[in-house]
């Protein structure tokens, strides 16, 4: 389904360690219960594409939230905090997580909420969404697109604010997991996806992994010369079923 009014807006929220955040916010203006949706941006930064796919998603029936993970590194326009926050290696995980945490909590409550959430991120985000369905309660569904550094092979790629790699938290994901991944991509490239689904299947977990052939990083971004069209509908299908198939209301919520 499809709603064409919905509003959008930056809103602030106490995010990790009481941190004055702020997020792009979009629900679609209807009557009854939505589920809600974390997106986690990109190294890029919090940058008009983000905005647009959280307006996606409250196209599509969702209350969407995309923290600016950048915040910390000062003000200013989101492209130029960005330039400074990608040499200093973006934000720490203990950082990301703690967001997402009060994102999910600030969507939980909301008045039409009908109590189910999702995380999705892209690139470094994907990678954030991975570890926070790993170690952050309260998530239903989560869709990794290309996170790099999931499985870390070379110990330079490690750095104050990736301490670890997600992987090895993988025994704890509670979530259904859908992965959206690229056969051109470098990070992660496909012998790294092929671990990361060896691992989730070896510790019994439930999840769905879509690969596109001609398709890198970031095919999903119109702004990019990697975009790619074709797979880019195709994913974005299976991230809708996907979300709806977890997400959806259940009877006492609907009835509520």
């Amino acid at each position: 389904m499809s709603y064409r009014a919905i509003e959008g807006e930056t809103i602030s929220f106490r995010g990790h360690d009481g941190f004055q955040s702020e997020a792009y916010f979009s629900r679609p203006l209807k009557a009854g219960r939505v589920p809600g949706v974390v997106v986690i941006h990109h190294m890029p930064g919090w940058d008009e594409w983000t905005t647009e796919v959280v307006r996606k998603f409250a196209h599509h029936g969702y209350a969407a939230m995309a923290p600016n993970l950048f915040v910390r590194f000062g003000p200013g326009e989101p492209d130029d905090v960005a330039a400074r926050a990608r040499p200093a290696g973006g934000a720490y995980d203990a950082e990301v997580m703690g967001d997402v945490a009060a994102c999910i909590a600030h969507l939980r409550v909301l008045p039409d909420a009908n109590g189910k959430i999702g995380v999705i991120g892209f690139c470094s985000g994907g990678r954030h969404t991975f570890l926070a369905a790993c170690t952050v309660p309260g998530i239903d569904a989560a869709v990794d697109c290309w996170g790099g550094r999931v499985i870390v092979d070379d110990p330079k790629d490690f750095s104050p604010q990736r301490a670890v790699a997600p992987i090895v938290h993988i025994a704890k994901l509670a979530c259904p997991l859908l992965g959206i991944f690229g056969n051109d991509d470098k990070n992660p490239n496909p012998d790294q996806v092929n671990r990361t689904e060896q691992e989730l299947k070896r510790h019994g977990k439930t999840f769905e992994f879509h690969r596109y052939d001609g398709a890198g990083h970031s095919f999903f971004d119109h702004g990019r010369p990697a975009y790619r069209p074709e797979q880019c509908a195709d994913a974005w299908q299976k991230v809708f079923a996907f979300f709806g198939k977890h997400l959806a209301a259940s009877s006492q919520s609907a009835a509520a």
